[in-house]
C-alpha cells in the first residue's frame, strides 16, 4: 500500500486504518490528518469506534491494517513504551494512582524519564498552577479530592513531560454539568498556551461543536464525515450526521424558549 503525501504541519495521521474484534468491526479504513496545534474531537455513539481509533495513536490498541504516524514517523517503528510517555493521555475520571498523592501522580513520568528532583518539583508546582489546583493539594490522595479536581491532577499529569500531543478519552463524561463547563473551558485555554495538538474522544455534540477546530463523525466503525463545526452545522454528509446536528438545534431552540 503506498502512502499519501504528508503535509509540514500535519502531526498524526491515520492510513486507512482497520481493527476486528472476531466478527465485528471497531474501526473500517479510516484515513484522517491532524495538524499541529489543531484540537480536534472524535464524536460517536458508545460502540461507533472512537476510543479504539484513539487508542491506535499511543499503541494501546494496534491496527490490524494501515498505519498510523506521528510527526511522520510510522509508530510500529517506535518503542511502544517511549511512544507512550510522549504523549499525554487522560481518561474518564482521572485513572489516578490512589496510593500515590497528588504530587507523586504528576511526578510519574519525569521519574521514570530520570529527571532531577529539582525539575520535578519545579514542574509539578508549574503544572499545579496551570490546571487551577492550589498548591496546598500536592500532599493530598485522590480520595480526598473531589472529581473536578482529581481531572485537573489528572491532565496535570498527563503534561508532566511537557508532551506536544495530548489524548484526552470521555475526559468529562462523569462531571457534574458546572464542574464540565468549568473543565471545558480550561482545556480550551491549556490546548492554546501551551500550543498542543489535542485529539477528544466524546458523544457529546454540543461538546463537540463548542470545543474543537474540526470534528470526525465516527458511526458503526466507520468514519462518516470530518470538518468545522460550521461544516457539519451547515453540510452533514449524511443522515446520522444531519440527526446529530438535530439534536444540537433542539437543544439549543428548547434554551431559547425557556429563556423568553
Amino acid at each position: 500500500m503506498g502512502h499519501p503525501t504528508y503535509t509540514a504541519d500535519v502531526l498524526i495521521a491515520f492510513d486507512a486504518v482497520s481493527k476486528r474484534y472476531g466478527d465485528s468491526w471497531a474501526v473500517q479504513r479510516v484515513t484522517l490528518e491532524i495538524a499541529a496545534g489543531e484540537l480536534v474531537a472524535v464524536l460517536g455513539e458508545s460502540g461507533s469506534g472512537k476510543t479504539t481509533l484513539v487508542k491506535m495513536v499511543n499503541r494501546l490498541i494496534e491496527p490490524d491494517t494501515g498505519e498510523v504516524r506521528v510527526d511522520g514517523t510510522c509508530i510500529r517503528d517506535v518503542d511502544p513504551v517511549g511512544l507512550r510517555r510522549s504523549i499525554g493521555y487522560v481518561i474518564q475520571q482521572a485513572g489516578l494512582f490512589p496510593h500515590r498523592t497528588v504530587a507523586d501522580n504528576i511526578a510519574t513520568v519525569p521519574r521514570l524519564l530520570g529527571w532531577s528532583a529539582a525539575a520535578t518539583t519545579a514542574r509539578i508546582d508549574e503544572l499545579l498552577a496551570l490546571v487551577g489546583l492550589a498548591a496546598g493539594h500536592r500532599d493530598r490522595y485522590p480520595h480526598e479530592l473531589s472529581g473536578g479536581q482529581r481531572q485537573r491532577v489528572g491532565v496535570a499529569r498527563a503534561l508532566a513531560a511537557k508532551p506536544k500531543l495530548l489524548l484526552l478519552d470521555e475526559p468529562f463524561g462523569a462531571l457534574d454539568p458546572i464542574t464540565r463547563v468549568a473543565l471545558q473551558r480550561e482545556l480550551q485555554r491549556i490546548h492554546r498556551e501551551l500550543a498542543l495538538t489535542t485529539i477528544m474522544v466524546t458523544h457529546d455534540i454540543v461538546e463537540a461543536l463548542t470545543l474543537a477546530d474540526r470534528i470526525a463523525v465516527m458511526y458503526r466503525s466507520e468514519l462518516r464525515q470530518v470538518g468545522t463545526p460550521a461544516e457539519l452545522m451547515t453540510s452533514p454528509a449524511d443522515d446520522y450526521v444531519a440527526e446529530l446536528i438535530g439534536m444540537a438545534r433542539h437543544q439549543a431552540e428548547a434554551i431559547a424558549r425557556v429563556s423568553t
